[in-house]
Formats: C-alpha cells, structure tokens, sequence
C-alpha cells in the first residue's frame, strides 16, 4: 500500500522544495521507493523530459533525490507567468493555452481527474509519495477549489507536515496564523509543525516551541538550521538573484531580465573557485566583466524592451566594443541577433531590432521545441578556436526558429530521439555566442573549457578544477541536506505520521 505525506508553507520560499527532496532522500536511504509530487508549480524555471515533455525543476530536483527519472507525472500542472497577471498554462508537459489569472482560476478545477490520473500512475510504482504544496494554505481568497494546498491533501488523503521559516522572523505567528486560518478538518490534517532556516542557539526556541504546540494542539518535529547547499533554487524568490557574488577573479554579470527563465543554467560554473556570478538589472553595474551572460527569458520581446528602457543596452554594446565576451542562451541568443518578428502574436505581435552582436533573424511561431540534446561544438575560428569539439548536454524549451545570417554555427546537436537528424544550433561571431540549450554546463567538458579560456584572457593560472563530475556533486549536496533533515527532524514521529495517515 502506497503512503503519501505532504509538506506545506506558512508563506512561499519556507523551504518546501528543500523539504520534500530531503524527505526524499532520507526514504530512499532507508530502503524505500519514494516519489515526489506537486499538482501545480508556478515557475519559470522548467526542464525538459526524456519524452520531450515540461515539467518544473523543483520536481527534478526531488526525483534526483529521490534515485528515480524526472516524470512529467510528477508535476501535470505547470504556469509560466508571461506578465504579471497571466500565465502560460502546461498540462502534462504540453502547451494548454495561455490564461488571465481570473480565467484559470475559473478553469482550475476541471483539471483535478489530470492531477489524479497522475498521482495515481505514480502511486502505483512508489511506496511512498510526498507531495509539495505551494504557496500557504491559509490564502484564504484562493481556497475555492484549491488543488494544489489543503484540495490536493484531500485528494491524496495526506497527512500534512507545516513548514514555517524563521529567518524573516515572525515563525510563530505565522505558524499560529495559518493553522487558525484553515478549516476545522484542515487543521485536524496538520500532524507536525518544523521551523526551518534557523541561525543561532536553538536551545532559545525552546519556551516558544512549548507555546505554538499548546496554541496550535499540533507537535513540533524540529528545528532545521539554515543550510548552504549548492542546490538549484525554484523559481525567481532565490536569493542568489539578489546576493552580491563571492569573491572571485573572474567576474560572470548576468543580465536579470523581468522575465527571467532557468537562470539555473550557471549553477554549475560557481564549482570553479576562479568563478564568481551576480544578477544586475542596473546598467551602472555591469560595468566591464569577464562575461556577460543574457540568459534565458519567458518573453524575449517585452524583456527587449526592457532593456532598451533601462539603457543595457548601451552598456552591452560599449562591453563587447571593449572586447568583453557575451554568452546569450535561449531568448537571450534571440536578442542578440539583428532582427525579431512575431507574425502570428505569439508574444504580442509585431518585430523588434536586435541587440545586432549576431548574425541571426529570429521569427517567432506557436509551435514551442522541448527536446533533450548532445552537442559537440563545431570548428570555430579565433578567439574561441578551444572551444573546437568540447562537450556538451543539454535542452531546449523555446518559441521560435532562428536563421543564421553569417558567422558561424555553434555546436552540432543530436537527440535523444534516434530518428530526429542532427542539425546545427546556435552562432559565434567573435568572442559573441549564443545557444537554444539550457544546461550546458552542466556535463561534458565545455563548462572546463570556457573557463580556462576566461583564466588565459586574464591571465589567471587555471588550477584546483573541480575533480568530481557535476552529477556525483549534486548527488553529495543531496545526502549533505538529508543528513542534516535527519539529524533535525523527529524522524520516528514523520515515519508514525506516514503510517498513521491523516
């Protein structure tokens, strides 16, 4: 018999993706097969399947701790905010339509036999489901309907785990404040309450602690401390888009753009100690680093705009006259080029100039490209003539088809369809390079590659590269955080949650 137990959040960003991997890793330590699951994720950082379907990263995250393959099935609803009041609506990896936030919420509940169909197809394999809810349950203008908090407990008849972050400060009250905001059943649902993010003596907590499990009527399993892992964040809440780069020699400047999309895909550059990587979306602070990257973007023409508006760029511009090297993936490769068109409204119509750094025309179409690739990168000619034959993996979620004008292909892609061809993706002309695929440096050696290059231009000696492979690393973070749950958490009290139910 299959066993679910879901995390919930006193607010977003408590920690329930964390909380969830680390639950699953823990069970999949402990001789179990654990899978998670999250009915609606609202982000823009996503990935592309094996089938070639979309799903939300934090779910990858969670299966990669759990020793099990990403699945669609494991997150059917998928929102990418395309402004501020409307999102593009996924359904089981694929493009539904994109909706107004009143529309979907109207429509929201005619998705629940799709969100069972697929908890069911993973309860059928896994022993253990653990499920993530979003948000707060205690959003009380959003409960008609919910699926996705308290609904989809219900649903899956869960008990419920209540994460509250103490970091902000106000953990109590906000524990206190969303168990008292639920509904009698829903609250009698809540089976543990964990503090989560704390920096100090925890010994302080104690008097607290006694009062919320008096006030509430619902125990406390822990206190888990504030972690540094090197584990991909979510969504835009992550505070490495805020925080000042560590110092380093090398000085990666990411432009952050309004809708910024997987910007996870430099994660991966910050295991070179010579690495350090900011977000900046003022122009007085790009200044003239080492690269400048222009990454990838829900809405590559009104984030253009953007640009333009906030005068970047001029300062790209006056960067690549000084030689400084641009690395554009996904909407960024697209605004680097000459020209944009949208012909059929897929980003609101209309054509836009280029940033003109590359040889490319990009013409915009309704047919969206996911697809999981490796690539080797093609004969290129000086200053990135090293670059010739590195590595690489990756994927692609794109709207949109570019055409070189000039320059030179960047890398040679196949699929992991067999009977797709080959083709060419992405241009070089110069030190400027632009891509379709996410995740570059993530496996291979182009990662190794570009940052030797980056050491020679500035004459840094390239030592004490990382000698275990991006996989084997992320596998080390993810038994760092369940060791550190573990040793948090009453775990004999989440394993008689589990057994007992809600």
């Amino acid at each position: 018999m299959t066993r679910a137990i879901m995390v919930q959040g006193c607010t977003s960003n408590a920690g329930k993706s964390y909380m969830v991997a680390a639950l699953c890793r823990i069970f999949k330590q402990d001789g179990y097969s654990p899978a998670p699951f999250k009915s609606q994720n609202m982000a823009l950082n996503s990935f592309i399947t094996h089938e070639g379907l979309e799903m939300g990263r934090a779910q990858v995250i969670q299966a990669e701790a759990a020793g099990i393959e990403p699945v669609v099935a494991m997150n059917p609803i998928l929102l990418k905010p395309t402004n501020d009041t409307g999102s593009q609506v996924i359904v089981m990896g694929e493009v539904l339509s994109d909706m107004e936030a009143r529309e979907y919420f109207a429509f929201k509940s005619g998705l629940k036999p799709t969100i069972m169909e697929a908890y069911n197809s993973l309860a059928a394999e896994h022993d253990i489901m653990v499920i993530e809810g979003a948000g707060s349950p205690a959003e009380i203008n959003l409960k008609d309907d919910d699926i996705v908090n308290m609904g989809m407990a219900k649903m899956a008849n869960a008990p419920v785990l209540l994460v509250g972050d103490i970091d902000p400060g106000g953990v109590f009250a906000s524990l206190y404040g969303t168990v008292k905001l639920l509904e009698p059943d829903e609250q009698e649902r809540v089976k543990g309450l964990i503090i989560n993010k704390f920096r100090g003596d925890k010994s302080l907590l104690d008097s607290g602690i006694d009062q919320i499990e008096e006030l509430t009527g619902v125990p406390c399993l822990g206190v888990v401390p504030y972690l540094h892992l090197d584990i991909d964040d979510e969504d835009s809440l992550s505070t490495s888009l805020t925080e000042v780069g560590r110092m380093a020699p090398l000085d990666v400047c990411v432009i952050r753009l309004p809708h910024l999309s997987n910007f996870t895909d430099l994660n991966p550059l910050l295991r070179f100690e010579q690495i350090s990587v900011r977000y900046t979306s003022d122009p007085y602070e790009v200044m003239y680093p080492d690269l400048i990257v222009l990454p990838g973007t829900k809405s590559t023409l009104a984030d253009l705009r953007w640009l333009r508006e906030k005068g970047l760029d001029t300062v790209i511009a006056r960067a690549h006259a000084a030689g400084v090297p641009i690395l554009g993936i996904c909407g960024g490769y697209q605004m680097l080029g000459r020209a944009l068109e949208d012909p059929e409204g897929v980003e609101g119509g209309g054509s836009a100039e280029g940033l003109g750094l590359l040889p490319t025309h990009t013409v915009f179409t309704s047919e969206k490209t996911r697809t999981r690739v490796e690539a080797r990168v093609q004969d290129l000619p000086a200053p990135l003539a090293s670059f010739t034959g590195a590595t690489l993996s990756g994927y692609e979620i794109h709207m949109g088809a570019t055409t070189l004008e000039g320059g030179s292909p960047f890398a040679r892609v196949t699929y992991d369809d067999l009977d797709a061809p080959a083709k060419l993706d992405g241009c070089v002309e110069g030190n400027v390079v632009g891509s379709y695929l996410h995740g570059m440096f993530e496996s291979g050696d182009f990662a190794e590659r570009m940052v030797r290059w980056l050491c020679e231009r500035k004459g840094i000696e390239p030592v004490n590269f990382p000698e275990m492979s991006f996989a084997d690393y992320k596998e080390s973070q993810y038994d760092t955080l369940a060791d550190a749950v573990r040793a948090s958490l009453d775990m004999d009290k989440v394993y008689q949650i589990l057994e007992e139910g809600a």
